[in-house]
């Protein structure tokens, strides 16, 4: 199918319907909880071990008094005064710390280990003490309690399914599964459903429309009723909260224009920074706003939080390093009226003009610039919004009463002298090096993976996009690119910054980045079984190799560094090429497959864009080999 190249002007959300009109009947209760804020709820982190203390996750009490900290690098929970910056008390973990909730009362604070073999540990805040440990799935991100705090929902990223787990007995209710990376989770004031954010989008990148999506999960049946379509482009969802009166739920995400060549940033031709708003009782799409201005980036939202109050709705930027504060209840009035054609700004006279106007929310939203660096995990307490500045081990403190008073920064710990490898991950996820700070390395990226879409970009010319590859073992793997029009990773690196984010860094900025990427460790495939084969991938294990899999992927790097004409040039642009074989490391998170996404899964590439057997010889495979050869090449 040969690409599209729509105005900017002219793509609308169309489609955006959900599968159940149902209304929710709101608890009286939930405002008394609704200080009890959910924290960040996804989790960035390859392998390698985090650096530093590199805070991630924040939950405040409603009136600001006390914060707490999940710590990554530091392997810990930690109870903060925010008036005196002093850690007050300390709960240590046995792997990185994830997303925080607090229960509504606040006597109960849950933590999410993200690990491979993942936990949910219950902490008692009067005591600071762990009460009780759940084991979980693979990377436990989001977790959400019901209203009344008698159950948890724990997105188990890599197993791709919520589990519902009884938080008196730890028993589980329910294993729901989701679409993609489910990364954050709210559950409504009524206890009636539970709204999931998946991170990447499902699908072949060659199509019209390649988008993530939110998962409705109805309670009364643990399933999910619908799947609400976010526009066309939309990846990287981070952060779901929903609103204290049970009407709205807000996410956060990215939305990429990959139907455009990549030639200019302007206006966010590549990448804009949004904020989706869904009617939570129906539940359905009602729009997705834009959070950066005309001719400045607000690069890589993340965390999102809305004050006790219901005022305010905060967004932290973690590439941009700032904090947008919008005016919540002038955003929906805003909105309403654009619904009902009414002319808001020069470009928005519609509900279908609000994902392109770039001037939306500007007269409603106060950016302010945090002090320290990596903004991510985002909570409200009293008159403060507080974030997780995972690169300065501190917490950023700002004002919501106070438009003049600036942000300051809250150390959790000496400071320590930061190392080649984090300073290389603190600029791979930096937009402020971007022209504009539209993006950063982490927008295509995300958590140095790939966003799951294809993209127009200058390395091989126009009119040949390619699906986005993975970070992982990229200076292993010479040459980069679909084509190896670059020589090397490190060249690639240097060629990024240039002809993507259309900047000029120094050389030791980009080394510092090689050396990260460098760094980077394979997660372990949820398909192993404690860490080994199945009995189904050891008979794939024989198959890959009697199949001739192995010519071209060969271990340890699963690829021969060599370029093949593979049968995929069916398109005028790619009539005859060859293409770097990827390396197989990881090939269980990284559809859809090949240079152009055509394969949606793994099976797909085995059969119906296999029938020269030029990617192994498995045409005549029965169904019982085909399911053995993917469950083995998904365990790499």
């Amino acid at each position: 199918m040969t690409r599209r190249i729509q105005p900017y002007q002219n793509r609308t959300a169309a489609n955006f319907q959900s599968l159940e009109d149902t209304a929710s009947q709101i608890s009286n209760h939930w405002k008394f909880f609704a200080g009890a804020l959910l924290a960040l709820s996804s989790f960035a982190f390859a392998a390698r071990a985090a650096e530093g203390i590199a805070p991630f996750a924040v939950a405040a009490t409603p009136d600001g008094h006390r914060v707490y900290v999940s710590e990554a690098a530091a392997q810990r929970v930690v109870e903060f005064d925010p008036v005196t910056a002093q850690v007050l008390r300390k709960v240590s973990l046995d792997g990185p710390g994830g997303s925080l909730v607090l229960s509504p009362f606040g006597s109960m604070l849950y933590v999410a280990e993200a690990a491979p073999q993942g936990r949910v540990l219950a902490i008692d805040t009067a005591k600071m003490r762990v009460q009780k440990t759940f084991d979980v799935g693979h990377t436990p991100s989001g977790i959400a309690l019901s209203p009344e705090g008698a159950r948890i929902a724990v997105c188990n990223r890599f197993d791709n399914n919520v589990q519902i787990l009884d938080t008196k007995t730890g028993k589980e209710v329910a294993k729901i599964p989701m679409r993609r990376e489910p990364i954050s989770a709210v559950w409504t004031p009524d206890g009636s459903r539970i709204f999931v954010g998946n991170h990447l989008p499902v699908g072949a990148a060659n199509g019209d429309y390649v988008g993530s999506v939110i998962s409705v999960i109805d309670c009364a049946t643990m399933k999910v009723s619908t799947n609400i379509a976010l526009p066309n482009g939309s990846t990287a969802i981070r952060q779901l909260c929903v609103s204290a009166d049970g009407k709205f739920v807000y996410a956060t995400h990215l939305l990429g224009h990959y139907q455009l060549p990549t030639t200019q940033l302007e206006r966010g031709w590549m990448y804009v920074n949004t904020l989706t708003i869904l009617d939570a009782k129906a539940p359905a799409y009602i729009n997705t706003v834009l959070l950066d201005d005309v001719d400045l980036g607000a690069a890589n939202p993340w965390g999102v939080a809305i004050s006790p109050d219901g005022k305010w709705l905060c967004v932290a930027h973690a590439g941009s390093q700032e904090i947008s504060i919008i005016d919540r209840a002038a955003l929906h009035d805003r909105l309403d009226r654009a619904a009902k054609g009414e002319k808001i700004t020069e470009v928005t006279k519609s509900a279908a003009d609000v994902v392109t106007d770039l001037s939306f929310v500007y007269p409603i939203r106060r950016r302010v610039t945090v002090a320290g660096n990596g903004p991510r995990g985002i909570t409200v307490g009293g008159d403060k919004v507080f974030t997780a500045e995972y690169f300065t081990d501190s917490i950023g403190a700002v004002s919501l009463t106070n438009d003049y008073e600036k942000a300051v920064s809250l150390p959790l710990g000496k400071p320590e002298k930061m190392s080649v490898v984090r300073r290389g991950e603190m600029i791979f996820d930096d937009a402020a090096r971007c022209f504009q700070h539209w993006q950063s390395c982490q927008s295509c990226h995300p958590d140095t993976r790939a966003d799951a879409l294809n993209w127009d970009l200058l390395n091989d010319g126009i009119g040949n996009p390619k699906n986005v590859k993975s970070m992982l073992l990229s200076h292993k793997t010479p040459p980069a690119m679909w084509l190896g029009v670059r020589d090397n990773a490190e060249v690639a690196v240097r060629s990024g910054f240039k002809y993507i984010q259309f900047a000029v860094v120094p050389d030791e900025d980009a080394c510092a980045v090689d050396t990260y990427l460098k760094s980077l460790e394979q997660v372990q495939s949820p398909h192993l079984v404690n860490g080994r084969l199945s009995s189904s991938a050891k008979r794939g294990k024989e198959i890959y190799k009697n199949a001739g899999c192995a010519e071209c992927h060969p271990s340890p790097l699963y690829t021969d560094l060599k370029s093949h004409e593979v049968g995929t040039s069916d398109e005028p642009v790619d009539a005859g090429e060859k293409f770097d074989t990827p390396t197989l490391a990881e090939i269980w998170r990284t559809a859809p497959y090949f240079h152009d996404g055509r394969a949606a899964t793994l099976e797909e590439m085995f059969t119906k864009y296999n029938s020269d057997n030029k990617h192994g010889a498995t045409k005549f495979l029965t169904k019982e080999q085909l399911h053995d050869l993917i469950e083995y090449v998904s365990s790499l």
